[in-house]
């Protein structure tokens, strides 16, 4: 069969949904005619399609490889397929000095700014490459993809859209739109595209995970459950998907399950990835078998893997802590009184992960007026852009460089938010829910720019929410919980923080202490209904009645009534937590409310 031929038998492959079919067409063909560039750009849209990002980077650098026949560009995308990025960064630098508006080099840059976690410099260079080439689809295609990973997801819908409207059946964009769509909080539309991408690649383990993870937002557990077993039958060694069934909380592995992740852990050829995620698995089944002992110590070996992988520096976090406190002063807010923008429809729970801060928000999105939306990324964006690289230290750093803004700049800023925040809006409810627990660094900002907006701290006993931290793998962010003292000293600066704005800002932050919420329901709701303005509606007592999708770890547990059974699990656990006591220091002792600071 020649090369044309077979993209021909893929294409038709594709068109009758057997896209694992055209792969392997694709493959036998390219191991044949390996300079066939029309047959890897094809591969690399399938590869895109089977969420294999590295893989589908290289086939489109396989694919420049055979389309030019300029030398450098050659060598550029032969150290792009060898991961070899310095060799590939200067020789497209160099490039693009020649030749500034060469788009396969732009997009290639993009690329590799996109491997390097440089993402608002892919998201530059794609956005110039789409805009000399309009029809430059697989560049479309990464700045769409670029856009989702930043969050931008409105901004990605668009770019994905316009690609659909080229292709509507083509795989890569239907399972980029289905992601999409989930950020967004459109889960009908997003399962519905997983199912179809998942009938033509029915034997992909991470369209089958990337299905289970939209399945279980919406509630559907039973087809959750099936989904992330699919995975792990598919690719057993896919430590993932055990841990997301760990991650349903309420699940239980039977004892061959528990045998097959010890097994899985026995094995030497995992990835450190995929044994991180059956350390934090084994250690959730071993806790439900009350081994508590060997039940930390795989926690504390996927904890350890995990925090190898990050970049978290706790000085870093107690330093934006010391400069908040050092700006934000009661003087600060009371020159700018009467700025920002006066919309009092946002309510924040803000706090620490795993400290119920989605038990407040199942209560609040209960009521008539309020709507839950999700952990919503816009006010970090926010405060990123107001931290150029390399301003770091300096006076125009943020937090300090709010101190330049005058009213009319607060202003626009806080309707910036309203309006990026819109599509996340479903229903025509008066109040919505933004529950990023990380926005507790960000309350001066908040503060000054949404002005009438509530800010609710959700806040849990420091061992027993710092332990149900540490036994959390979370998908993103989240860096200071894999390391028990670093964990401490997070909330140390988290509650000192905090404390500073009761004294700046009095009675601007209502606090929900778990415990009390979890002993006297009723008494804290009407706390919290009042706080927040609204009259008392008996729905709220009756939140796990709400069908609402729910984006969080806690999915399962907010579902049924208050769930009681983890307040005091931690006490299993107290002998290992000694050094997430010394991190907390004086904050352990005066739990929950005595001053410190």
């Amino acid at each position: 069969m020649t090369a044309p031929e077979a993209l021909e038998q893929a294409t038709m492959l594709a068109r009758a949904g057997d896209g694992e079919g055209a792969v392997a067409v694709l493959r036998t063909a390219l191991q044949a005619h390996p300079r066939f560039a029309a047959g890897w750009h094809a591969l690399s849209m399938h590869l895109h399609a089977l969420g294999d990002d590295r893989g589908a980077a290289a086939a489109e650098a396989r694919h420049v490889q055979c389309s030019t026949a300029d030398p450098r560009l050659m060598r550029a995308a032969g150290a792009l397929v060898d991961n070899d990025l310095p060799t590939a960064e200067r020789l497209l630098k160099a490039h693009l000095r020649e030749q500034p508006k060469e788009v396969a080099a732009i997009r290639m840059l993009g690329e590799l700014a996109a491997r390097l976690g440089r993402h608002a410099d892919a998201e530059n260079l794609l956005a110039r490459c789409v805009e000399l080439a309009p029809g430059f689809v697989t560049a479309r295609h990464h700045y769409a993809a670029v856009l989702y990973r930043q969050n931008k997801s409105a901004e990605a819908l668009a770019q994905v859209d316009l690609l659909l409207a080229l292709d509507p059946n083509h795989p890569a964009f239907r399972n980029l739109k289905a992601a999409v769509l989930g950020r967004l909080g459109d889960y009908t539309g997003s399962i519905a595209l997983f199912a179809g991408v998942l009938k033509e690649y029915p034997h992909q383990a991470k369209l089958w995970m990337s299905y289970g993870h939209a399945l279980k937002t919406a509630g559907r557990r039973q087809d959750c459950e099936e989904a992330y077993r699919q995975a792990a039958t598919l690719e057993p060694t896919l430590g993932e998907a055990w841990w997301s069934l760990a991650n349903l909380k309420t699940f239980r592995f039977a004892p061959t399950e528990v045998a097959t992740l010890r097994a899985q852990l026995a094995t030497p050829v995992l990835s450190d990835t995929d044994r991180l995620h059956f350390a934090f698995a084994l250690g959730k089944a071993l806790e439900d078998a009350a081994a508590w002992e060997e039940s930390f110590q795989w926690y504390a070996k996927g904890n350890r893997l995990r925090r190898t992988q990050l970049v978290y520096d706790a000085d870093d976090n107690t330093a934006h802590v010391q400069r908040s406190r050092a700006i934000f002063t009661r003087a600060f807010f009371e020159q700018r009184q009467g700025s920002g923008c006066e919309a009092p429809d946002p309510i924040f729970i803000v706090g620490l992960p795993r400290a119920g801060s989605t038990l407040v928000e199942q209560i609040l999105a209960s009521h008539p007026l309020v709507e839950g939306t999700a952990e919503l990324p816009d006010i970090m964006a926010l405060a990123r852009r107001m931290s150029p690289r390399g301003s770091q230290g300096t006076a125009a750093a943020y937090p300090g460089v709010l101190a330049s803004f005058d009213a009319t700049a607060l202003r626009v800023l806080g309707e910036e938010y309203l309006e990026r925040t819109r599509i996340q809006r479903k229903t025509a409810a008066p109040f919505f829910i933004d529950k990023m627990p990380n926005n507790f660094a960000h309350l001066g900002l908040i503060h000054l720019i949404l002005p009438k907006a509530r800010i609710i701290d959700a806040r849990r006993h420091p061992l027993g929410g710092g332990f149900s931290a540490f036994k959390q793998h979370f998908a993103r962010g989240q860096g200071f919980t894999y390391d028990l003292n670093e964990l401490g000293r997070y909330y140390h600066d988290y509650v000192a923080l905090m404390a500073h704005f009761d004294q700046v800002l009095p009675g601007r932050v209502h606090r929900v202490f778990y415990e009390q919420m979890v002993a006297d329901t009723e008494t804290e709701v009407h706390r919290l209904l009042a706080y927040c303005g609204l009259p008392f509606d008996p729905a709220c007592l009756r939140f796990h009645e709400n069908e609402r999708a729910v984006r969080t770890a806690s999915s399962e547990q907010v579902r049924q009534p208050i769930f009681r059974e983890g307040l005091e699990q931690w006490r299993h656990y107290d002998t290992w937590l000694g050094p997430l006591q010394t991190g907390l220091g004086p904050v352990l002792s005066a739990y929950p409310g005595v001053p410190l600071f």
